[in-house]
């Protein structure tokens, strides 16, 4: 291993960009890349993954759903808008490392506060940088999404087998229950945007700023809750209740998140308006009795196109996820809770990427329609929750009259 001169270019804080010293990217099948320190020196390990965004890293990093996952940016030029306290999804970075091919000298964005190295930095997350990303992202395309390590400092003068057991004895992301680690730990509300037209009670499973924004932008008060959260709970949201419930996006396994699929069932029983996304979508496949299923390498980035198969519209959009909800693309299935039919998927693989309920007021999708770094093409889901809670609230204004 060899190290590089120190760079002496001033970021935009007047402080000297680091020197970078020598570090190692070590995955779980052996294979290994060298290149030099990015971020914070010393050691992670989390599960590889690939983000094919060629914007908005900023909203990535900051995104709790990516908790305990190592991303390796697809483009090549990382680092060039900074970073400002503006775009933070979260009120931290969640990424466990950051894997970047050639990272900007500094920063040349309006917007820009920091530099992205000094905040990786300051917050611990361990990055390497000049490596061939290509190759790395090649070689998890072709063998799948796995455990990986970055090493550099000390950290790195071990052996290249202390290394790879360092990442072997890792915990894996299949089984994984997350959603604790990452949500609010007290309730909090966002008010309505203008006149209050509904309330809503959001279990944060792992939920990004944008979404009770753009939800308050509708007319609608967001109260968002723990994902320890109970039917009580939900209930007490609102003078009588909440007009719907939501379900956000988060990190781990679907299949060990027993508490909010029972919370979920309990919430179609009552008829609530349900949306969902992301892991909201996992969860409310299985609450209907749908399996879920860990993809190969996952759908991760803000360009993957989706067909809603309701109007035959391609949109282009935001995804994060390694999950997908095992259910039948071509024909409605019979569930507890009524007739059920996918109304999202993936041109590129035909994965679901939503579902509707035909006999009870809920839906969700698998992708992100509150994307702040774009695209925007998915934000009239967010209306349609509206037109759910409308018809609902015509409903019972209809009962009321009639009685």
């Amino acid at each position: 291993m060899t190290t590089q001169t120190p760079l002496t270019v001033p970021s935009r804080d007047g402080r000297p960009t680091r020197a970078r010293g020598a570090a190692t990217l070590v995955l779980e099948d052996g294979r290994t890349f060298r290149g030099a320190s990015y971020g914070a020196v010393g050691q992670t390990v989390g599960e590889a993954v690939f983000s094919t965004g060629m914007t908005g890293y900023q909203e990535t990093l900051t995104d709790p759903s990516y908790h305990r996952q190592v991303i390796v940016m697809t483009a090549p030029h990382v680092g060039n808008t900074g970073v400002n306290a503006e775009d933070d999804e979260s009120a931290r970075i969640w990424a466990a490392g950051y894997v970047v091919r050639d990272p900007a000298i500094r920063s040349s964005n309006w917007r820009a506060t920091r530099e992205l190295e000094d905040e990786l930095a300051d917050q611990g997350v361990v990055g390497i940088c000049d490596i061939d990303t290509r190759a790395l992202t090649r070689h998890l395309r072709e063998r799948g999404a796995m455990r990986a390590g970055i090493f550099s400092g000390d950290a790195a003068d071990r052996s290249e087998a202390e290394l790879l057991d360092a990442v072997r004895t890792s915990p894996q992301m299949a089984g994984a229950a997350l959603a604790a680690e990452v949500t609010t730990a007290e309730p909090y509300a966002v008010r309505a945007v203008g006149e209050r037209r509904f309330t809503v009670a959001a279990v944060d499973l792992g939920i990004k700023a944008m979404t009770p924004t753009l939800l308050a932008q509708r007319g609608i008060e967001v109260h968002v809750l723990p994902a320890t959260a109970t039917i009580e709970d939900l209930l007490a949201v609102g003078e009588s209740g909440p007009d719907g419930v939501f379900f956000s996006n988060g990190p781990g396994d679907p299949a060990s998140a027993e508490h909010e699929v029972a919370l979920l069932r309990e919430v179609l029983d009552r008829k609530i308006p349900f949306f969902g996304i992301c892991f909201g979508n996992q969860l409310l496949g299985r609450a209907l009795g749908f399996g879920t299923y860990k993809l190969k390498y996952g759908h991760r980035g803000i360009n993957q196109p989706v067909m809603d198969r309701t109007t035959g519209k391609v949109e282009v959009t935001a995804h994060n996820h390694g999950f997908a909800v095992d259910a039948p693309l071509d024909t409605d299935s019979d569930t507890a809770y009524g007739r059920v039919r996918v109304s999202h998927v993936c041109l590129n693989d035909d994965v679901v990427e939503g579902l509707e309920c035909l006999d009870v007021p809920a839906y969700s999708v698998q992708y992100h329609p509150e994307a702040a770094a774009g695209p925007h093409d998915a934000a009239y889901l967010f209306d349609r929750f509206v037109e759910l809670m409308t018809d609902r609230q015509t409903a019972h204004q209809t009962t009321e009259v009639s009685a």
